[in-house]
């Protein structure tokens, strides 16, 4: 079904025949964490890889420090044997942490890490960076290895992977290979996977922000667009050619301390989002940062849901309507050659909100110091001219911006 054509009736009787096949009722009060035992409700089949994961996944981004263990035994404990980690989350001490807590459990789970393989990379420094992963996870496999944050089809032409891949394969180190990315060519990298069976399994951005049954609602509001409208259309293509889905950044930048107030109909947001996500169709899993036991708990009350609830759209209309100044939307990259200072505002804009709305500076200062040349340095002294205008939904790029710089720069450490 074309992205055009799937409009919100189709998407609520899709609600109502998944919550029929689920024994649930489209109108019955949202389960919360606190209301009964949290724990996984439904395990899906990943694409045709014979694996079976949780509909709700651990993702890793941000562990490390402290208590990294008991969080993932939390996750473990609660049916969450789905792992998603990568070489570069928390510079490798994400990988650390799984290795430890996983100890004596390791068949327990199933784990996905990632490594970026850019046109020139060689299938030596991809064999280097899989034995470094494998060396952090204390494994001697690991079942999915994403190519990460693919956003140019280019990076899909480059035989080194492929030639790395079977070789891995062979000798048991992986099991299945995939891409990863929520970038703005996402749908040409994804159309171009897909078709070639380049990928057993995709790890990509896709929220209630970028699904247009979402936004036919809102119409009236030039706000309310959907950023990669065509996403629906080779989602749904994977899944029928029998490619694995998982969804990622499903909380559509995860604004924190913003939406209690609001959470009165019986669910919180991000359970409100993720009922969204998995009753789309679209999708057969989705992974999310799991950072504290608490948090795990009230995830997992969406787990088991495969329709839409009522309650959740005015819900995710007020998150929508409260983000939309600041929040830079996933696939967008429409001002990303608006700076002549060389500024790479979407990469900016995403340390933003790491910083701000995730409250992670940590993250937020690792990612950013990445950027080099291409911070907003430059931004401290323009007059914003150039880049005012270059958001469609209105985003005030040189005011935040300069206010990113200011918080993350080195020089206001």
């Amino acid at each position: 079904m074309s992205a055009s054509s799937f409009d919100r009736r189709e998407f609520l009787r899709r609600g109502v025949m998944g919550a029929a096949a689920a024994g649930l009722t489209l109108g019955a009060p949202p389960v919360r964490a606190d209301e009964a035992k949290a724990q996984v409700r439904r395990r899906v089949p990943l694409g045709k890889t014979g694996l079976e994961i949780p509909d709700i996944g651990f993702g890793s981004s941000r562990l490390s420090g402290d208590g990294a263990e008991r969080v993932v035994l939390h996750a473990l404990d609660r049916g969450i044997d789905y792992i998603d980690t990568a070489e570069s989350y928390r510079g490798g001490n994400s990988e650390l942490a799984i290795g430890r807590a996983l100890e004596g459990r390791r068949d327990e789970v199933v784990i996905a890490s990632k490594t970026k393989c850019d046109t020139g990379t060689s299938r030596s420094e991809l064999e280097e960076a899989l034995e470094a992963s494998l060396r952090r996870l204390r494994t001697d496999r690991i079942e999915i290895y994403f190519n990460h944050a693919v956003n140019d089809t280019d990076r899909l032409r480059n035989d080194e992977w492929y030639e790395f891949a079977s070789r891995a394969k062979q000798a048991g180190k992986i099991r299945f290979t995939g891409i990863s990315g929520h970038g703005g060519r996402l749908v040409d990298c994804l159309d171009v996977a897909v078709d070639e069976g380049l990928a057993d399994v995709v790890l990509v951005g896709f929220n209630f922000g970028q699904d247009p049954a979402f936004h036919q609602r809102f119409t009236r509001s030039f706000d309310f667009v959907a950023i990669q409208p065509d996403l629906p259309r080779v989602l749904t293509k994977a899944r029928e050619k029998g490619v694995g889905v998982v969804a990622m950044k499903t909380l559509r930048g995860a604004k924190l301390n913003d939406m209690r107030p609001y959470e009165t109909g019986g669910a919180t947001f991000a359970q409100a989002a993720f009922r969204w996500t998995l009753a789309s169709g679209y999708v057969d899993s989705l992974v999310v940062s799991m950072t504290g036991t608490e948090q795990i708990d009230e995830y997992l009350g969406a787990s088991g849901w495969q329709a839409a609830h009522e309650a959740d759209a005015a819900l995710l209309e007020r998150y929508a309507a409260k983000t939309n100044a600041t929040q830079c939307r996933y696939g967008c990259s429409d001002c990303a050659d608006a700076c002549p200072a060389g500024v790479n505002i979407p990469e900016v804009l995403r340390t933003r909100m790491y910083a701000f709305d995730y409250e992670d500076e940590t993250l937020a200062r690792a990612d950013y110091a990445r950027l080099g040349a291409a911070s907003a340095q430059p931004c401290i002294s323009c007059s914003g001219a150039p880049c005012r205008t270059a958001c469609p939904h209105g985003i005030a790029i040189p005011e935040l911006s300069r206010r990113t710089h200011r918080k993350l720069s080195r020089s206001s450490v």
